[in-house]
Parts: structure tokens; sequence; C-alpha cells
């Protein structure tokens, strides 16, 4: 799963796997020879026993230096490895453990246990736990670690008790504490902290309303106009924002306002756009900003959802980015103070009208934006994003200059247009999968239709626009539901342009590229739910 947003309100289908029969497929293997080289793959590199050392990393090249020759082991835990996927290319000992394995064991760094009977999860915290609990899980790791290290645990959700879990364990979970993000999670708290460090959010009131008067009262005495975006403090992937304008459409979201603590903002004419960042004891590194792919109805039934990125050049003029990037720098010197470390993703809404650059939302995890973050030409001159994380939470010292990273990440922000698309199930069906499209690269033929060219560890290798890298995430045997995430496809090139009628629409290849990947998951109706554990339509 990708979850971008956390505290769904409703609980999701992680598995159907214990219940019925397997009717698992066998990806086609992966090819004999390596894939071919980037030049940073760790995996095969020495390691040297870096822990307790005097002397500080002050470059870059040190720091690549470090995590190729790393000796420490580091885990991402997760439903999926779609966050990091290819972090491995650059730190040796880096590793995945998921609930659901789209190579089918063939990734030769993802590790996904083979027994996992059928149950429900409520949420991604849910999964992580239970895959810290399982026992191949443990002795996986147990072989992976050498004797008197810690290894290091990284992942999205992560709550109180997985706290507890790792440190029974003796892991170290390289993330900041889990009572401070979740404080950190609310909008309110956000909005609250952004205006103290200078970064605005759009006009709004904090406040609590009872009815559709009180709202209008609100909103007047903040001088808000009549057309709002609602917001409760804790949302999932749009589910909880909502587009007022009038007494019907408060007639049909009141139940998810009334008597909540709520964000009431002006709606505005905006450019959305994601950014992700590090705080680290050197100051802010700010990554490439990035359009967002918004409530589809071609890739989610969720009005407002986010549903995938696009990262180019003309994401944001370099007026807009100077602004948005000194927002981000505020916030995170604010979050800095509270306590707060290492990653962490913010949504800017430039007003299209005025050109004011707010803050939208803040989401301190790993981002589901990563994917193509760590793809960038920043990366690959440099090290990835997440590299910045992970010294932070390292047995290492560090003395970078920050600000000529940023300066330098800005410059090469040109050479990067890549996409990602989140593909969820928009229909409304309670289905098992018997056949779902494989992991693995994908090309355009001569006759425009999309077929798999082979199996591949993740996108990095892709060079143009008619090819694409697709990670399943439910196939055969799993069940489907309105709402389900069925994979992430990712390519080079923009999925979205702008509409005649102002905001923006899907290419014409995005399109092909989401009607072809449906098309190769068939699925058969679930008569009666309760025989098969109470499967329910979301």
């Amino acid at each position: 799963m990708t979850h971008k947003r956390r505290r769904p309100t409703k609980n999701r289908k992680a598995s159907s796997r214990g219940r019925l029969p397997s009717l698992k497929a066998v990806l086609p293997p992966l090819p004999d020879t390596p894939e071919p080289s980037v030049g940073t793959d760790a995996a095969s590199a020495s390691a040297t026993v870096h822990g307790g050392t005097s002397r500080a990393l002050r470059n870059i090249s040190e720091v690549r230096h470090f995590f190729r020759t790393n000796s420490v082991p580091v885990f991402f835990i997760g439903a999926t490895p779609f966050n990091l996927l290819g972090l491995d290319r650059w730190v040796r000992g880096f590793s995945y453990i998921t609930y659901y394995d789209a190579w089918n064991g063939a990734h030769p760094r993802v590790f996904s246990p083979t027994v996992k009977p059928y149950q429900e999860f409520a949420n991604g915290e849910e999964i992580n736990n239970w895959l810290l609990n399982n026992a191949e899980v443990r002795a996986y790791m147990s072989r992976s670690t050498p004797a008197g290290i810690r290894p290091k645990v990284a992942m999205v959700f992560f709550d109180e008790e997985t706290e507890n879990i790792c440190h029974e364990l003796g892991y170290d979970l390289i993330l900041p504490p889990a009572a401070l993000r979740d404080r950190l999670d609310s909008k309110i708290v956000t909005t609250t902290l952004g205006n103290e460090a200078g970064a605005p959010s759009v006009p709004n009131v904090l406040t609590n309303v009872q009815n559709w008067e009180s709202l209008v009262i609100a909103a007047s005495a903040a001088g808000l106009g009549t057309d709002w975006v609602v917001q409760t403090p804790y949302g999932d992937s749009g589910k909880t924002t909502f587009f007022i304008a009038s007494e019907e459409d408060w007639d049909k979201h009141q139940d998810h306002i009334r008597g909540e603590d709520i964000k009431l903002m002006r709606r505005i004419n905006n450019l959305p756009v994601a950014v992700e960042a590090v705080i680290t004891r050197c100051g802010t590194v700010v990554g490439p900003f990035m359009t967002e792919l918004t409530g589809f109805e071609q890739l989610t039934p969720y009005r407002g959802g986010w549903c995938g990125n696009e990262m180019y050049e003309q994401v944001l003029t370099s007026e807009r980015r100077r602004k948005a990037t000194e927002l981000v720098r505020k916030l995170g010197s604010r979050l800095g103070q509270e306590g707060y470390q290492g990653f962490f993703e913010v949504d800017v809404l430039v007003d299209l009208d005025s050109e004011e650059v707010y803050l939208g939302e803040l989401n301190p995890r790993i981002s589901g934006a990563s994917a193509i973050t760590n793809v960038t030409a920043g990366a690959y001159a440099d090290v990835p994003l997440f590299l910045f994380h992970l010294l932070e939470f390292m047995d290492v010292d560090f003395d970078l200059d920050v600000a000529e990273i940023n300066e330098r990440w800005e410059e090469l922000a040109s050479a990067d247009v890549w996409s990602q698309m989140i593909i969820k199930e928009t229909a409304p069906v309670v289905e098992q999968l018997v056949a779902a499209p494989d992991t693995g690269q994908y090309y355009l033929d001569e006759s425009g239709a999309l077929r798999f060219r082979r199996a591949a560890l993740d996108w990095h290798q892709l060079q143009n626009e008619s090819e694409a890298f697709f990670l399943r995430i439910y196939g055969p045997g799993d069940f489907r539901w309105k709402g389900a995430d069925l994979g992430v496809l990712v390519t080079r090139g923009r999925l979205q342009r702008e509409s005649p009628n102002g905001g923006s629409a899907l290419t014409i290849r995005a399109r092909h590229l989401i009607d072809s990947i449906r098309e190769k998951y068939v699925g058969v109706p679930v008569v009666d739910a309760a025989e098969i554990g109470g499967v329910k339509s979301r």
C-alpha cells in the first residue's frame, strides 16, 4: 500500500491469503544477468565498520562512501517496498520486509513471510506491527544482522506499540517519536506551527461548528467569502477534505464535520505542489518540487484524493520556487524546535491569482512521493534525499553545507521529468482476483499496446516515455474493492496537462496506460462476503 496520508476512517482489506486456495501466478524469473549498472549499486561493495569514528563526514563524496561500505543492516518495513524501492542501490545492507511480495521471491533484497493467515488490517500500523512480530521476519532479520550490531528499522506508519516491539527486540527505530509525529500530523497543529514560523496557510479559521448557520457565521467573521474548503485534523488521501459552497454541500458532509475541530479555509484558485525535505543538524535539505495528481476519477474514487505526482522543470517559476523553499525551510526549523528530525513532506499551495505561496499540509513521515524523489538528477549527482535522514540516525557525525546542496539541487531540477500514478479500484465491486499484471518493465509496442518487457527490480532503468514500470500490490488470490490499491505505475514524462477550462486533466497517454493496466486485472464476484471472513465493500 502506498498510503500518503494517515488515519483512514474505515478498515482496509490487507490480504486474502489463508482462507481460500491460493491462486497466485508465478512471475517470470528475473534474468540471470544483473540489471545494467547505474554506477551506484552498493550491494556488492565491501563493508567497513564505521561505528565510533571521530571524523565528521564533510562532503557528499564521503557520504556516498560511508553508505556504500555501510556495515549496519537497514530494513524498510511495510505493506510494499514502494516508498523507498531502489535505495539499496546506494546503501549497502539496505533491504525490504513487506507483506506483499510483487516479485514472488525473485527480488534479492525483498523478504516476505511465506505464511500469512487471512486477516483484516485497519491501517498501515497494524501491518507493520504484524510483520515485526512475525517469527519468519524476526529470523530473517537475525540472520542478516552481524553479532553485536543493532539493526536500523524504517517505515511509513508506526505507533507506540511499534516502538515497544522494537525496544524489546533490540531494533533501532530510526524515526521521530510516535507521540510527536501524531501531534504534528494534525492539520490544526500544523497550521498553528506554520503561523508561528512565518509559513502561513491559505486564509482560514480554526473552529468547531454544529450546523450550517454556525459555519456561515465563522466564515463571515474571518472574511473567507462563500466558497470554502473544510478539513478535519486527520485525513487519508483527501477522504476528510470537503468542498462546501452551499447548504446542500453542508448536508452532504455534515456528519463528518459537525462537532469536530476543523480548519475552515477560503477556496482559492491554486496550484498544489508537493516537496519532501529532511531536517538535519546542519539545516533542512529541501528536495525537488512536484505537482500532485489529485482526485482523477480514473485513478481514485475519492474527490480530492492524492493519486500521484509529476516532476518537471516548469513545476514552479524561479520566484515561486524561492518562496516555497523558504516556506519549507522555515517550517523545518520550527519542527526542529519541537524535537522532530528526519524526513517529512509538505503540500504547498500557490495562489494563481495573487502569487502568494501557502503552507498546505504536513506529512511527518516518509512520503509516497519519495519514489520519484529518489531518481532525480540531484540524487544521482549527490545522494538520494532519504540518505540525509539515515545520516541523522546512524552512528556517524557529519558537517555538510546544506545551503550549497539546496542551491545545487535547484539547478539540477530541470533535468528531471518523472511521473507516478497510484491506481486504485474505482468500481463498487468486491471481487477475488484471478489474474493481475506482473511487476516489471512495460513498453508501448509499434501498435501502441502496452506490453510486458521483463521482470525488473525497480524503475531506475526507464529511459523514455515509451517505457513504464508497474509495481503490483494486489495479485491473484487477493480481493479488490472500491478504494483498494491495485498498484503503482512509474514512467518518464508528464501525465497531466492544463485544461482549457482551468485546472488539469490526465493526458491521453496517461489514460491509455491506466486502461491498459486495468484490463490485465480479472476478478470473480464475491457472492457471500461473510463466508470468506467478512469482506466488505469500502
